[in-house]
């Protein structure tokens, strides 16, 4: 669906590149996890691919075709949810949603459904200037759905959300990928990114580091052992064992035949632990 091939751009006026050749494929159906900290070079290779940043050096193909060849109809192709809102503010959510559908030449969802998809079924009669961020941010979602793009770039997604609301929105994003969408998502979210992405590539100051999938990645830099918790003496006590021939471990064994275990969890890398490991960044 989209191939860059050795990328990079230099906003004017500065004398170090914002992306240097960055390389990286996505395959249909794909959700795509764009991750590193701010400043790192996520949103302007998100600008890129959207077409908003023109004067790129490289290869850029959407569906078959050099980017840089797409007209006004690439627009029809693609959907964009960004970090920050922008709607009109006095419109209501319906009138916001009725407008943007009316530029179109494809058939679009009905305004109210959509605001239903993204839990504001209730509010599409309220003007956007009374909107929380979160609601305004879920609206933004609800335009990007709107005309069944093919593609979707997700700017932190689930940013300002309560939990059950970020809930809905993973949701929702997992069953645009069940529908055969492929979802470009940028995030400094880890934990989104795990539960989402079927591969994530590590940016930071605009150079791709690494590209897996999470669960590679856990598997790779986690320990291959389980840290056990039981009750002791009126105590939490805690031991670890080599997952390596832990069916025979006599010691293991005993202590889940006591019945005072309490917990069990093998001993994963987080993304996080992973990205600062690999990139000797934080995400801050």
């Amino acid at each position: 669906m989209i191939e860059v091939h050795n990328v990079s751009f230099a906003y004017p006026g500065t004398y170090k590149p914002a992306i240097t050749k960055l390389d990286f494929a996505m395959q249909q159906g794909e959700i795509f996890g764009f991750l590193g900290p701010s400043g790192a070079g996520k949103s302007t290779t998100q600008k890129i691919l959207i077409g908003l940043l023109r004067g790129y050096q490289g290869t850029i193909s959407v569906l078959g075709r050099d980017l840089a060849q797409w007209g006004s109809e690439y627009y029809e192709t693609i959907g964009v949810s960004f970090e920050l809102p922008n709607h009109f503010l006095k419109l209501t959510a319906l009138e916001n949603l009725t407008y943007f559908g009316a530029l179109y030449r494809r058939p679009t969802h009905d305004p109210q459904a959509v605001l239903n998809l993204v839990g504001l079924s209730k509010d599409g009669n309220v003007p956007v200037s009374q909107y929380s961020k979160g609601m305004k941010n879920r609206l933004t979602l609800a335009r990007a759905l709107l005309h069944n793009p093919d593609i979707l770039f997700l700017d932190e997604p689930t940013s300002g959300l309560d939990p059950v609301n970020a809930r809905r929105v993973k949701d929702l994003i997992k069953k645009q990928q069940q529908a055969g969408k492929t979802i470009f998502l940028t995030t400094h979210n880890m934990s989104i990114a795990d539960e989402l992405c079927d591969r994530v590539a590590f940016i930071t100051d605009g150079v791709i580091t690494l590209i897996d999938t999470p669960r590679t990645l856990k598997l790779t830099h986690g320990q291959a052992s389980v840290q056990v918790e039981y009750r002791q003496n009126g105590h939490t006590a805690c031991e670890h064992f080599d997952l390596s021939g832990l069916g025979d471990n006599g010691d293991f064994i005993r202590l889940l035949q006591t019945g005072s275990v309490q917990t069990i969890h093998t001993q994963e890398a987080t993304l996080e632990d992973i990205f600062i490991h690999v990139t000797g960044r934080s995400l801050a």
